[in-house]
């Protein structure tokens, strides 16, 4: 191994006896200690042209009192923490030239915010090109989702909806067109996904969701479910049961208005979306409304646009990403929260331990 420094990761000497390394990007960026110059020599050293052992061995001559196993422990520390790769780093076999050329600038943004140790910095698109994901609901936010997946380069789209395109849906649906009014959003979704990266696989079909059962059967053959469809009511509890029962992850994005909401959830591993769902009745119950204005089915059911649901359609994506490659490690079994009003207002819930009542849980245990 030549051992260097990611590119993206190139470390900074500061004044008062630290260094920092990964950028300054929050979640990345780490400050080292460094009182006496001996770290920030290694860091200058591990620029790729040398071998582990080259570069102890040039340690110890400027720093006789740096131990050579101290040395190759704290190499081997950078590594573990993501910011050094392997500039000998061989060939992936398992992608075509074409795929690569592609993919590029994917792979250096994957270099840049995976910190977990690879074979290869190849290594997402091989997990993306093997991966299969079913998208239920190609309106505002799945067609978003959708084209983001297929460009990014996930193996295997199948594409979910009953519904036909329609002159209101043009304000959020970037699939679609005037011309395209009337025609099955599946059809059309499958053929823009298609032109839109010829080297993957999809699917659809124009199926009505109405229970468990389908979802199931649809879980049961994917990697990864992504629920972006919002009637009815019920369909997210169905996609939770459905998803436990198979021990498929998913992932959920909505709108209310100008909040954001992004579910992503990993069966068996913590709290369901129903854990959730009965922590927030519990709250409500403690503080009950005693009137409301007007009846909740008078509200703007899809008060959106294309600003809206590119954002919920972009977060379930990388998501998405997430959960097939692991890069980045985001918190699971959460919901993420966005306020397009403040542009400053975020959240996230997330529970401790499974909600007593839950039927899910209680079922899977």
């Amino acid at each position: 191994m030549r051992p260097r420094i990611r590119d993206a990761h190139r470390p900074v000497r500061f004044g008062d006896g630290w260094n920092r390394i990964g950028g300054k990007v929050f979640g990345i960026a780490a400050e080292l200690r460094d009182p006496d110059g001996v770290l920030w020599a290694l860091l200058e050293l591990l620029d790729g042209t040398r071998t582990v052992g080259q570069i102890v061995a040039e340690l110890a001559h400027h720093f006789p009192a740096y131990p050579a196993g101290e040395a190759e422990a704290d190499i081997e520390e950078l590594v573990r923490l993501g910011y050094v790769e392997d500039a000998d780093e061989p060939p992936c076999p398992a992608l075509s030239a074409r795929q690569r050329e592609r993919h590029s600038r994917g792979r250096l943004l994957n270099r840049w915010i995976d910190l977990a140790r690879r074979g290869s910095s190849w290594d997402f698109l091989v997990r993306l090109a093997g991966a299969r994901v079913v998208v239920i609901g190609v309106g505002g936010g799945g067609c978003t989702a959708a084209l983001n997946l297929g460009m990014s380069g996930v193996g295997h789209l199948h594409c979910v909806d009953p519904d036909v395109v329609e002159l209101s849906n043009l304000n959020r649906q970037i699939l679609y067109t005037e011309p395209d009014q009337g025609r099955l959003k599946v059809d059309v979704a499958v053929e823009r996904l298609r032109a839109a990266n010829s080297d993957i696989e999809v699917t659809g079909e124009a199926k009505r969701i109405d229970g468990v059962p389908p979802l199931q059967r649809l879980a049961a053959d994917c990697d990864v479910l992504v629920m972006v469809a919002d009637q009815p009511a019920e369909i997210r509890t169905w996609a939770n049961q459905a998803c436990a029962r198979t021990g498929t992850p998913w992932v959920y994005g909505g709108y209310h208005g100008p909040q954001i909401n992004v579910g992503v959830y990993r069966p068996g591993t913590g709290p369901c979306y129903e854990c959730a769902r009965l922590t927030e009745r519990d709250r409500e119950a403690q503080r009950p409304m005693v009137a409301t204005w007007r009846s909740a089915t008078a509200l703007p059911a899809h008060a959106a646009n294309a600003v809206t649901a590119g954002v919920v359609g972009n977060l379930v994506a990388h998501a998405v990403l997430s959960l097939l490659t692991g890069a980045p490690q985001l918190p699971l079994n959460c919901q993420y929260g966005f306020s397009l009003a403040t542009m400053d207002h975020s959240f996230i819930t997330r529970l401790d331990r499974p909600h007593p009542d839950c039927p899910t849980c209680a079922m899977a245990a």
